[in-house]
């Protein structure tokens, strides 16, 4: 019997990156074990074993996951080439080494994931797992119906056919959309093909876990329950205020 953990799974629990990331930094030889290169995806480390990473010693971390609501005018990375203000700005210095599960573009707004786990950043953006995420579209005009059958059957749009998985009609101009494979920009990319401009874009929420009475630039720290939540381990009924199926009101900056 095996015993000890592999390796990427041990890399991932040091806040390295997902196992997918891991295994890229095991294949490119910047891992080693015990002070010798380690190429081999099997290896599996024991706690006398010694693991470096470019060099620097890591050891597991204790997970943390975040919930944070996105505003409008942010993007989603740590350091920006063209000076835009990031997500990072609004959350504490202490939650900078966190990495984003997915993203949210510039103009859109919402719950947004933030983890060190990376088994959980895997099984969130794993095509395979299928987990659901909600969004709120706001178009610029009034929708066809037949669009709103389009987006269901599939557009094809430069990027592919893409639909949405299921959708719900809540004005002549808004919208719930779900989707359960998500391209980049998806939602942006059917309304343009279709002619639509989206005004706003707001994502309430992923798996079973809704955003809730969040407020924008505001981000709360996930219990074990929640965290199964983002994974659909729950019921996805929409909870009101105060109920257990969004994050508690957490800390963090009001815009």
């Amino acid at each position: 019997m095996n015993e000890g953990t592999r390796l990427n799974k041990f890399l991932a629990s040091c806040a390295i990156g997902s196992r997918r990331k891991c295994d890229e930094l095991i294949q490119a030889g910047r891992v080693e074990v015990n002070g010798n290169p380690c190429l081999n995806m099997g290896t599996r480390i024991g706690p006398a074993d010694h693991v470096r990473v470019d060099g620097k010693r890591v050891t597991p971390k204790e997970t943390i996951t975040v919930a944070f609501n996105k505003p409008r005018g942010y993007v989603c990375t740590r350091e920006d080439e063209l000076g835009r203000d990031t997500i990072y700005a609004l959350l504490p210095h202490t939650m900078h080494s966190l990495h984003h599960v997915g993203r949210l573009d510039r103009d859109s707004e919402g719950l947004l994931i933030l983890t060190n786990d990376g088994d959980l950043s895997q099984q969130l953006m794993h095509p395979s797992k299928s987990v659901e995420k909600e969004y709120l579209v706001t178009s610029n005009q009034a929708f066809e119906n037949a669009h709103l059958d389009q987006f269901l059957e599939g557009v094809y749009t430069p990027e592919g056919k893409l639909k949405a998985k299921s959708i719900e009609r809540l004005s002549p101009r808004r919208l719930s959309m779900v989707l359960d494979h998500g391209a980049k920009r998806q939602i942006r990319v059917m309304f343009d093909t279709l002619g639509y401009q989206v005004t706003k874009l707001l994502r309430v929420r992923i798996g079973s876990l809704w955003l809730g009475d969040l407020e924008p630039g505001r981000w709360a720290i996930l219990n074990q329950v929640e965290i199964n939540m983002l994974l659909g381990e729950s019921g996805s009924e929409k909870p009101q205020s105060g109920r257990s199926g969004a994050p508690k009101k957490g800390g963090g900056k009001r815009l």
